[in-house]
């Protein structure tokens, strides 16, 4: 498909990326759906027109940031490999074992630690990224407050899930290793070494951190035994199918889906029966 060119577009094509997922079933709308709750989010603040400093920029800098998960997405279903970080979030999503947060923290991890550095300067260029920093800051503010939300509503699949973040920490760095903040910095240094380097450089430098970025996410598939125990305790206790966890990320972006005809919003498809997954 064509690149998306607005923040309208994007949010269409992640509604019918959530659609498929929900009709065939599969767990590739976990991201997905997370993803377009955060672009809505990013869309009602440069609605507002006073939460960004530039929101020309930022429309430009979100859909620069999503066309490459879409573009990742494509690929993927085209039989092309993406990048070797989504190649492998996209083969773990057919996996029964991992939880939820997992398969989203996965996406989170190939978007953020590689993408989000790489969409900064395709928006700005070598001389904007200063000016662009604080805006840079506050998308990332706002996934790691929706991810707080998605951990609530995982609570509605799996009630324990309350216990573990009370006692153990945060689910995602107390038995995940992951970090939203080391992810941001991390994003933030890979903006920085490409602006400062040329086109071959660059190239050289994006395979690093793509080699990086696959790393954490087999970490993040598979924590270690320990952890390993405490994921697959969770996981045997989530209830419902993917359709219906699906469902239950949406939550109130559901009402914001979006037509690709006629302005009409999407109907919801009838899924098939999850026995089709394994894992």
């Amino acid at each position: 498909m064509s690149q998306a060119k607005t923040i309208d577009e994007v949010i269409e094509r992640l509604t019918l990326i959530v659609e498929d997922a929900k009709a065939k079933p599969s767990r590739l709308g976990y991201f997905a759906v997370l993803y377009r709750e955060v672009t809505i989010a990013v869309k009602q603040r440069i609605d507002q027109g006073d939460y960004f400093d530039d929101n020309v920029r930022m429309e430009k800098f979100d859909v620069n940031f999503a066309n490459r998960y879409l573009a990742a997405y494509d690929k993927m279903q085209s039989g092309f490999k993406p990048t070797r970080c989504w190649d492998y979030a996209f083969q773990v999503t057919p996996q029964w074992w991992p939880i939820t947060l997992q398969h989203l923290l996965l996406g989170i991890n190939a978007h953020i630690n590689l993408d989000l550095g790489i969409a900064a300067v395709e928006t700005v260029g070598s001389q904007g990224l200063q000016a662009l920093h604080p805006d840079f800051n506050r998308i990332n503010d706002l996934l790691a407050d929706l991810v707080g939300d998605v951990k609530e509503k995982l609570a509605s699949v799996w009630p324990p899930l309350r216990f573990l973040n009370q006692y153990l920490g945060d689910v995602e760095t107390g038995v995940i290793n992951f970090s939203m903040a080391k992810a941001r910095d991390a994003a933030w240094s890979l903006a920085l070494e490409l602006a400062a380097l040329d086109q071959s450089g660059r190239e050289q430098a994006i395979a690093r951190r793509d080699d990086e970025t696959l790393a954490l996410g087999h970490a993040i598939r598979n924590p270690g035994f320990l952890l390993g125990l405490v994921t697959k305790a969770v996981r045997l206790g989530e209830r419902g199918s993917v359709s219906q966890i699906i469902a239950v990320l949406e939550g109130e972006a559901r009402r914001w889906s979006f037509a690709v005809s006629r302005g009409k919003p999407l109907r919801t498809l009838q899924p098939q029966s999850d026995r089709q997954l394994q894992g």
